[in-house]
């Protein structure tokens, strides 16, 4: 699904998908995206055990990237990256410190990115990537 995000979204306009499925479906459109900006997908939804996940682990040139990734299917929802509050980055630190463990490394330099995924009904998506978003310390964000 290398070119996901350049298809128009699979449902009629007045039939949007449940949440669950607009979710995943916005992670495979961000994977595919990410793709065709040269990134290297590891993985998608990693786990770390009941404290949540982060939808795609990815590594942009020699540096790892988690990546949050917020679907809407409405323009009018408003900016969904707010929805990435302080209790969520600090789930998200505790992935990326998790993915780091696994490797063995601590010296691997890392951020977090927003992908805000717009998916109307057969329409082609809309991206909005937000680059290094925040960082592994608390005071390091954007907006």
């Amino acid at each position: 699904m290398h070119l996901l995000h350049k298809w128009s979204c699979p449902w009629a306009s007045d039939t949007p998908p449940g949440r669950t499925y607009l979710g995943a479906y916005g992670e495979y459109v961000a994977a595919s995206y990410l793709r065709s900006l040269g990134y290297k997908v590891l993985m998608q939804n990693f786990r770390y055990g009941g404290s949540g996940e982060i939808d795609i682990m990815c590594r942009d040139g020699d540096t790892l990237v988690g990546c949050e990734v917020k679907s809407t299917a409405s323009p009018e929802s408003g900016a969904p990256m707010r929805a990435v509050d302080r209790a969520k980055r600090r789930l998200l630190r505790r992935g990326m410190a998790r993915w780091l463990h696994l490797l063995k490394r601590n010296d691997v330099p890392t951020r977090f990115d927003i992908i805000e995924v717009c998916l109307i009904g057969g329409q082609k998506p809309t991206i909005r990537h937000h680059q290094a978003a925040f960082g592994m310390h608390e005071g390091t964000r954007k907006w």
